[in-house]
């Protein structure tokens, strides 16, 4: 080639394509990844703080439209937030009262009913027998575990991670009440937070969003579970259960803990009912009714009263399911739907289904 020395390079045939991800983008992922678990790590050491606190936000955010209600009635909202945040706890106090009578008798009598479901599942002896010599013919060194009831001394550590401390829960009371009291001053400061007008409609937008859909959670949530709690104790008191309506609060209470809580009732009602009915098949019809109960409500009823706008991909709920739980144990539970509602509300405004997109492929 004329102009060129034979010891130069040749260029480059093709032109320099730009990198997939930039150094910079790679350091603001890197930076909101180690900031994602800074905050998780803050809020598992502080647990004892932040679970009321958020406890108490999330509970008044859903209570508000109620102080709302009783305002526009001409009741002071700080006497309508007391009377709230005490009805509640009047209602709960009753429910926990229902609940702890049969709890309190059972387990003074868990030695006796252990020897009793020990009895009734001498049926299973030949199936866990063939399951062994299976093992044994495919070189397994360990077999199934003689069953064995749990010792008494259970009962304390699980009182002691299902139930909070006084503090946590004079934390909670106080900061529910204090906020559903200033929630509208709270909205207005949040909202003047910004100086243009544009960021101020947003914030107004997401706040009453956020209200009204937790209300609405909060609402008919508590209907489906209170049709689940009658539902729930009418099968009992027809199939003969002991204490039908201690299990119809049980079923209720657990029901606002989407999949874990269907579950454990499913596992109690098998084991009151094996503990109380002489035959296997007569113990598993209350559980087996409550299971096409909890089927019907699951995938016709609540889905169609809660429509498509409440209604939440079961992939996202498992995983905040799983999260909050190991988070914030039976209370992070409660927190994780609503939590979820809130997280997908804020996606919603923040980034908007006509901002930038990929290409499709």
């Amino acid at each position: 080639m004329p102009g060129r020395n034979d010891g130069d390079p040749l260029p480059d045939s093709h032109a320099e394509l730009p990198p997939v991800i930039r150094r910079t983008e790679f350091v603001a992922f890197a930076l909101a990844g180690l900031l994602l678990i800074a905050i998780a790590t803050v809020l598992y050491v502080g647990k004892a703080f932040f679970l009321p606190v958020v406890m108490a936000f999330v509970t008044g955010t859903m209570l508000a439209p109620a102080a709302s209600f009783f305002e526009r009635r001409k009741v002071p909202r700080s006497l309508a937030a007391s009377l709230i945040v005490i009805a509640v706890t009047a209602v709960v106090a009753f429910v926990v009262a229902l609940i702890a009578a049969p709890v309190m008798e059972w387990s003074t009598r868990l030695p006796e009913l252990g020897a009793q479901l020990k009895d009734k599942l001498h049926v299973l002896d030949r199936p866990l027998s063939l399951w062994r010599e299976l093992q044994s013919m495919l070189g397994g060194s360990e077999g199934l575990p003689n069953f064995q009831m749990p010792k008494v001394e259970w009962v304390q550590p699980t009182l002691e991670f299902l139930s909070p401390t006084f503090t946590e829960f004079l934390l909670f009371f106080v900061t529910l009440i204090l906020f559903i009291a200033s929630w509208r001053d709270l909205r207005r400061a949040m909202i003047m937070t910004f100086s243009d007008h544009d960021a101020r409609l947003r914030t107004l937008r997401i706040l009453n969003e956020i209200e009204v859909h937790l209300g609405n959670y909060l609402l008919t949530v508590t209907l489906i579970n209170i049709g689940v709690g009658v539902g729930t104790g009418l099968i009992c008191a027809l199939t003969g259960m002991p204490n039908p309506a201690g299990l119809g609060a049980l079923a209720a209470t657990l029901n606002f803990i989407p999949i874990i809580g269907p579950v454990a009732m499913f596992v109690v009602l098998v084991v009151v009912g094996l503990v109380a009915f002489p035959t296997i098949s007569g113990g598993l019809m209350a559980a087996l009714a409550f299971g096409g109960l909890t089927f019907l409500e699951g995938h016709f009823i609540t889905p169609t009263i809660i429509g498509r706008r409440l209604a939440l991909n079961a992939l996202a709920v498992l995983l905040a399911l799983a999260f909050w739980t190991w988070m914030w144990g039976p209370m992070g539970a409660f927190l994780s739907s609503p939590l979820l509602i809130v997280a997908l509300i804020l996606k919603e405004h923040l980034l908007p289904a006509d901002s930038p997109q990929l290409p499709q492929g």
